[in-house]
Order: structure tokens, then sequence, then C-alpha cells
């Protein structure tokens, strides 16, 4: 086999490689007509062919190089282009996950608050139903007697005082009273059912405080309830101290 220069190599390649290149061009700027690309790939492959082998293979290298390079750009664009779009798409599933959750809270905190509101209107109405019942309510309820019996006091009492309340109050009203209405202290003028100090206290609920025992009972519950709780709270203490 005949050798070439390597100054003949140069050329030969470059001429192929220019060649290949108008070849390559001419098929770019092809119209469309059958005739025409079958022409220009004749023509290429003849160029080609008239090549020696090493120069050949040195333009086919090439082309092959220069293939690799364009796919690789284009996978490097297309890569780019799938995380660009993988991005944009997570950014929009946090907003709206984010806007769900502001939303949800905001639900949230809206009904705890209704719930808090209607807790306390219950807590208030079930409080004026108590005053009512024990204070706001009229001795009209239980009609006035010129006297009372022991145990007609006591029936008055257990329409006014809480069941589970009833023994504990009545505990404290055996020790101060026995449920003698019209009782006084001799020695501090303590007056009632539940001695109340002095007498004229019970007139915030009616000013029949002195004859109806209902009016002393209402006192006497208020104040037990304001003072200690409740009267079962009011007779842990009578029992500790020997008064309340």
């Amino acid at each position: 086999m005949s050798r070439i220069p390597a100054r003949g190599l140069a050329v030969v390649s470059a001429t192929a490689v220019t060649t290949v290149g108008a070849v390559m061009g001419v098929a770019q700027a092809n119209t469309g007509q059958p005739g025409d690309e079958a022409e220009t790939k004749a023509s290429g492959s003849a160029l080609l062919a008239d090549l020696p082998v090493g120069a050949q293979a040195h333009v086919q290298t090439a082309s092959l190089t220069e293939q690799a390079d364009a796919q690789a750009i284009a996978a490097d664009s297309t890569a780019r282009k799938s995380a660009e779009e993988a991005a944009r798409k997570q950014a929009a599933e946090d907003a709206v996950a984010k806007q769900k959750a502001a939303a949800d809270k905001a639900k949230a905190d809206k009904a705890a608050q209704e719930a808090k509101e209607r807790a306390e209107l219950q807590a208030k109405s079930a409080q004026a139903t108590t005053e009512s019942a024990v204070t706001g309510g009229s001795s009209a309820s239980f009609p006035q007697q010129s006297s009372y019996s022991v145990s007609e006091v006591q029936a008055i009492a257990r329409q006014i005082v809480p069941s589970g309340q009833f023994q504990c109050f009545s505990n404290i009203v055996d020790h101060e009273s026995t449920w003698n209405y019209r009782a006084v202290n001799p020695s501090s003028g303590a007056y009632g059912l539940v001695q109340a100090y002095p007498g004229s206290k019970m007139s915030s609920v009616g000013a029949d405080w002195r004859t109806n025992p209902a009016t002393q009972i209402k006192w006497g519950l208020n104040y037990m309830n304001d003072r200690y709780g409740s009267p079962c709270d009011a007779w842990a203490f009578w029992q500790a101290n020997g008064s309340y």
C-alpha cells in the first residue's frame, strides 16, 4: 500500500471534510424533490469513495464525533427542561398545599372561636337561670303565709336548693336555727334560718326577709355559693371551724 505524506493527508482530510460539508449543505438546502436528494446522496457517496481509506475513516470519525456532541447537547437540554418543569410543578404543588394548610387553619380557628362563644353563652345562660331560680325568682312562687311549719320550710328549701346540695344546706340550717325562720341570736342579733348577720343583708333578695323563709333560703344559698363555692363546701368549712 502506498503511503500518503502527513501534509498530503491533512490536505486530503480537509478536502474531504469540506466536500462532505458541501454535500450536507446541499442536502439541507434541498427543495425536497426526490431526484435532487438522490443525486445529492449519490454525489456525496462518490466523493467519499474517492478518498483514501485512512481519509475516509478520519471523515467518518469526525462525523460520528459531531453527531455524538449534538446528541449530548440535545440530551442536556432535555434534562434541563425536565428539571425546570419538575421544579415548576413542585413549586405549584407547594403553593397549593400552603394555601390549603392556611385555609384549614383558618377554618379550625373559626370553629374553635365559635365553640368558645357557644360555651360562654351556655355558661351565662346557665348562670342566669340559676340566679333567677335562686335570687331573681319572685317570692310569689311561694305564697306568703302568716306562719310556716318546719316541714313546710324544708319543702320550700327542696324547691330552691339543688338536690345534690340539699343535705349539706340542711345540715347547716339544723345547726344554725333548727329550721326556725324567726330565730334570733341573742348575742349577735344574727337572724333567720341561716343566721345572717345582720339580718338586713337578706333584703338584697326581698324586703320580706323577716317573715318569708323562701327569701332567707335564697339569700343563704347565694351566700354559700359566693363565699365557699357550694353548700357542701360551706358545710365542710363549718365542720372544721364550728361556724361559717
